[in-house]
């Protein structure tokens, strides 16, 4: 297994802009995987900002679903040094939309197991693999309690995801106001 690197932060905090710097020093072959979805002309329009910010000699995989698996199942002819997933946050919400059509009475017990698979499969897939990884995610639990029941299962379904990722990552960052600070646990 590479080295994991997590990256936590706020909306608009500079989450993306500094794992993309740190994917441009870790190594000359960057895989970018994105999770986004263009379901709108807002998502669309941020996609394409991202896209156009990005290098072009970076491959770029557009997976919004099965990361793990879809990775492992790539052709392997050129792996790169390090793998860019941004973001956890779009993967988690890919998964929560997906069990839950109705925002008043979202399947809790299925977004959970999905949300759960996803992240087993991507932690299996990010220790099969000698490249470093970048983890890109947002800190949603610091803010307003969400006024409807499927924020509130999309929040602490990130919280979690978030948490499992961070405990098996090497070093994690939180970003506020575009200065990433370095976490350490206080046994370390």
């Amino acid at each position: 297994m590479g080295k994991l690197t997590m990256i936590l932060g706020g909306a608009r905090s500079g989450k993306s802009t500094y794992a993309e710097q740190l994917a441009s020093q870790g190594g000359s072959r960057v895989t970018y995987i994105a999770t986004a979805q263009g379901l709108d002309a807002e998502m669309t329009a941020r996609i394409a900002t991202h896209q156009n910010k990005r290098p072009t000699t970076w491959e770029t995989l557009e997976i919004p679903l099965d990361v793990g698996k879809a990775f492992q199942a790539r052709p392997t002819s050129a792996d790169p040094d390090i793998v860019l997933l941004d973001c956890l946050t779009l993967l988690v919400a890919n998964r929560v939309m997906q069990a839950s059509a109705d925002v008043d009475a979202p399947d809790e017990r299925l977004a959970t197991e999905l949300v759960a698979s996803e992240i087993e499969q991507l932690v299996a897939a990010i220790r099969a693999q000698p490249h470093d990884w970048i983890i890109v995610s947002n800190e949603v639990g610091l803010g307003l309690v969400p006024p409807y029941p499927l924020g509130r299962v999309y929040r602490d379904l990130l919280g979690w995801a978030n948490q499992r990722l961070a405990a098996v990552a090497d070093e994690v960052f939180f970003m506020i106001a575009g200065i990433p600070m370095r976490l350490t646990p206080l046994d370390q």
